[in-house]
């Protein structure tokens, strides 16, 4: 994350700056923090005072770490977000700074989040964590008057994407950040915020199911495709969930070398019907597209046009997406096979 963070930096410092953020507060929630470690997150990132009232109480961090006991109301609160039981904050005298408005929101999510374990019969966390037993999730839906059979599917959208009015959500800490899971009970949210994925429909005590296979579907969205449902993908689910990101395949690792110009010749080789037409999609010479094909060939250790090949390519452009660009470009270990 640290290279991937650097490498935007250079190209867009404003997103390399909104990855930062993220990934700074990622790995807070991810490790367990409280509510002052948010708070101290979030004053060191912007550099000044932090607060929260949840249910009336007021906490405020300083820079250093420090509590902040002056009158809190009396400071300019420069960005804030608010719920129904909480406040989170930042005070600045002077105009905001670009990156207010994210810290503010990372911390409201992380609060949300604390929020959501300290009552978990409110919170989905629980419903769709695997590691939690049969039981204990059974006796969480009992407390949502939700009975264990009862046919749901989970959808996946970013941890700041809107809630569904008509459907209970949480904040999920997962291994790609974290991420909003909302239950759909009825199966009728029309339009969810997108992008989203859409999990398998499983019996309510088997929620992380639908929970697992959610994320993956989100993690295939893009520009032009901005919901993908898991139930589409067929067999294809089967390979995404017993994938281990961290682990690339090296066909994974080969797409993610390849250039933009090399990944879209690729692409459209292994769609077109022949070399010819793939040549007259891309407005190359006939000639130039083949030599392409031999070179992507060499590189890859197969022939992208052939059966066996469009599998692997297939495969691995589906496995590429789940994986973090930094690792599967990284290059592997002599010691690892």
């Amino acid at each position: 994350m640290h290279q991937l963070v650097g490498r935007l930096n250079s190209l867009d410092p404003q997103a390399g700056e909104t990855l930062r953020i993220v990934s700074y507060f990622d790995v807070l929630i991810t490790r367990g923090a409280g509510l002052d470690g948010l708070l101290r997150g979030a004053a060191v990132l912007s550099g000044t005072v932090a607060g929260a009232k949840i249910r009336g109480r007021v906490t405020r961090r300083d820079p250093d770490g420090h509590p902040v006991t002056d009158d809190a109301d009396r400071r300019r609160h420069s960005s804030r977000r608010s719920h129904a039981d909480w406040t989170v904050w930042l005070e600045r005298d002077g105009e905001p700074e670009p990156a207010d408005e994210m810290i503010v929101e990372r911390l409201a999510l992380g609060v949300e989040l604390l929020d959501a374990r300290r009552s978990p019969e409110r919170g989905l966390d629980a419903i769709v964590d695997q590691a939690r037993s049969v039981a204990e999730r059974t006796a969480l839906l009992a407390k949502r008057r939700i009975d264990p059979a009862t046919p749901v599917r989970v959808l996946a959208t970013a941890a700041d994407a809107p809630e569904v009015s008509e459907a209970p959500s949480a904040i999920v800490p997962t291994r790609y950040g974290l991420l909003r899971a909302t239950l759909d009970l009825s199966g009728t949210i029309r339009r969810p915020p997108e992008p989203v994925g859409f999990g398998t429909r499983v019996r309510a005590d088997r929620a992380p199911e639908s929970w697992e296979a959610a994320i993956v579907a989100l993690r295939l969205t893009d520009a032009s495709t901005p919901a993908v449902d898991a139930a589409d993908l067929g067999a294809m689910l089967l390979l995404a969930q017993t994938y281990d990101p961290e682990h690339p395949h090296e066909d994974v690792r080969a797409l993610a070398r390849l250039d933009r110009r090399s990944a879209d010749v690729l692409r459209t080789l292994v769609e077109a019907d022949s070399v010819r037409s793939a040549a007259a999609e891309l407005g190359m010479h006939h000639s130039t597209v083949q030599a392409r094909h031999e070179a992507l060939t060499h590189t890859l250790g197969y022939d992208p046009r052939s059966n066996v090949g469009r599998m692997r390519y297939i495969a691995a452009a589906l496995l590429l997406r789940l994986t973090d660009p930094v690792i599967a470009t990284r290059p592997r270990s002599p010691w690892n096979t």
